[in-house]
């Protein structure tokens, strides 16, 4: 007996979804992934399709994630030792002064550089945030309208899909900064335990 047309639609619809997130290099946001359909379903039916394909992958190595600039398969945190045997370069190495300036402006943003540098307690070079902006993780927003008017900076799409993150709120809460640690770390960062110095000093702030 032949399946019914909606379980046969779905099954076909699901298989071309997983071709496409499989073999796409980047994100596919739902709009683009419409286009495969020739913008014939929803939105609403694509996530259901969506929830489908990743309850499939659920017990393999790999995971269906929704990130803020779309959907992507990517190796589950426990595969990553096996995977690094594959490529065993050291990952990139943030200092603990980036990673806190990252952090007050995830958290705070958007914020000059007076703000960092009113929370850390020391000066912020411009080495850490060119190092910042090269890496997409923040950019100039404009501009507060004080004397000099400094600039203000705030977190970037690309610092979400690193992080795993779909927007902003979900950010860890502060008193479990410990998290946000370890999402850095599973993007091949040593965040280097920043922890404690950013409760301590962004929870004092007014």
């Amino acid at each position: 007996m032949s399946a019914p047309p909606s379980l046969t639609q779905s099954t076909e619809a699901i298989k071309i979804l997983e071709t496409a997130l499989l073999t796409s290099s980047t994100p596919l946001s739902l709009d683009q992934l419409r286009k495969l359909f020739d913008n014939k379903t929803t939105h609403r039916d694509l996530s259901g399709l969506l929830r489908l394909l990743a309850k499939k992958w659920q017990d393999s190595g790999l995971i269906l994630v929704e990130i803020a600039s779309g959907w992507r398969f990517q190796s589950k945190p426990e595969m990553q030792v096996f995977l690094e045997k594959l490529n065993p370069q050291s990952p990139p190495r943030y200092s603990r002064a980036v990673m806190e300036t990252l952090a007050i402006i995830a958290y705070r943003q958007p914020v000059t550089r007076g703000d960092i540098e009113a929370i850390r307690g020391v000066a912020v070079s411009t080495t850490i945030i060119k190092t910042l902006e090269s890496r997409r993780w923040i950019e100039s927003v404009g501009q507060r309208e004080v004397p000099g008017r400094p600039l203000l900076y705030a977190t970037t799409e690309y610092f979400l899909d690193d992080f795993n993150l779909q927007d902003l709120e979900q950010l860890p809460p502060l008193e479990n900064m410990e998290q946000f640690e370890n999402n850095a770390v599973m993007q091949l960062i040593d965040a280097q335990n920043i922890t404690n110095h950013i409760c301590g000093h962004i929870n004092n702030q007014p």
